[in-house]
């Protein structure tokens, strides 16, 4: 069962994704309230059927500080759609830093690229304008409800309403 659950705050921000299991605990052990539920899958037992849950809310408050999206190697690939942003492959992924660590660059969201081995080893020392290469897409770091909106996998619709109104905040 790999399907996910959007966790909202208790004010109905978004918080987190968690697998069904762990949010059909918090739901039962009443840490939590469903929001919204599957309308294709349910969860049974021997003797009963609950609703499979697809958003859920907590009763407490999670006061947590700025949520800003890790900076992982698998993160910057999820961002890149697992795809070279020079020439568009997806086999022997590796990042490349696009202003080189030799010439001062950072290991930054801003600097950061998913490459290919092969335009790796291509732009070797250079910037991509002196390589001549060009990348398909500049470098940014996504806020935290964009990362979940759009590099999560899969989203439910149901997740949509919670995701997009509180965008506005963070732009």
């Amino acid at each position: 069962m790999g399907r996910k659950v959007l966790v909202l705050n208790q004010d109905y921000s978004a918080l987190s994704i968690c697998s069904v299991p762990k949010a059909f605990l918090l739901v039962f052990l009443e840490k939590a309230e469903l929001v919204a539920e599957s309308e294709q899958f349910t969860l049974r037992t021997v003797s009963a059927e609950f609703p499979m849950p697809s958003v859920i809310r907590l009763h407490r408050y999670v006061s947590l500080p700025y949520k800003g999206v890790m900076l992982t190697r698998q993160n910057i690939f999820k961002r890149d759609g697992h795809h070279c942003q020079y020439c568009g492959t997806s086999d022997d992924l590796t990042l490349d830093h696009v202003l080189p660590k030799s010439r001062g660059g950072k290991t930054s969201w801003d600097n950061l690229a998913t490459a290919c081995k092969r335009c790796n080893s291509r732009k070797g020392d250079y910037t991509p304008e002196e390589a001549n290469m060009k990348l398909r897409q500049k470098p940014f770091k996504p806020t935290f409800l964009v990362f979940l909106r759009e590099f999560s996998g899969s989203i439910e619709q149901s997740w949509m309403p919670f995701l997009s109104k509180k965008e506005k905040a963070f732009q």
